[in-house]
């Protein structure tokens, strides 16, 4: 749908079907002929008109809402969490694995040297499953914020 006005009556738009075309300007001049002949436009054109001098009326593109804008950021907020929650359960067991070898740090009981090695090297295995919990703990939090914005958005109750 395209719509065309004329720059003696910007108030005036003639709406026509298709696209910005010569065609299209050819409707537009058979729609604004009957509407001199039914005494519906008041603009006097006795100095002539021709389609080419039809304006054609953008619409105007509309920026996104608030809410539009808090529903990206509420999807954005979600998939964080699945990539730390995934990022933390990828790394737990791992982790675990080192932490136990902490605890035979307090203990008398001996520690082989591959037990050491094992825990030098998985040290920042602990290191990358501490701060990845650390913030899926966090971002739970700021995501249960996400989840009753999209839940108000799709108009489901809360859970």
């Amino acid at each position: 749908m395209v719509q065309y006005t004329l720059a003696q009556n910007p108030e005036v738009l003639i709406p026509v079907s298709g696209k910005d075309s010569s065609k299209a300007r050819e409707k537009a001049m058979d729609k604004l002929m009957e509407m001199m002949d039914d005494g519906k436009l008041a603009t006097d054109l006795s100095d002539g008109f021709s389609p080419k001098e039809f304006i054609e009326v953008k619409e105007p593109k509309t920026e996104p809402s608030a809410a539009d804008d808090q529903i990206v950021e509420a999807v954005q907020v979600l998939s964080n969490l699945a990539n730390l929650k995934v990022k933390v359960q990828g790394s737990r067991e791992e982790a675990i694995q080192v932490r136990n070898l902490v605890d035979l740090l307090f203990t008398d009981e001996p520690i082989s040297e591959a037990q050491i090695d094992e825990l030098k090297s998985g040290f920042k295995t602990l290191k990358t499953f501490a701060q990845a919990n650390l913030r899926y703990r966090d971002a739970k939090s700021e995501a249960e914020v996400a989840r009753e914005t999209l839940d108000a958005a799709l108009n489901l109750p809360k859970q």
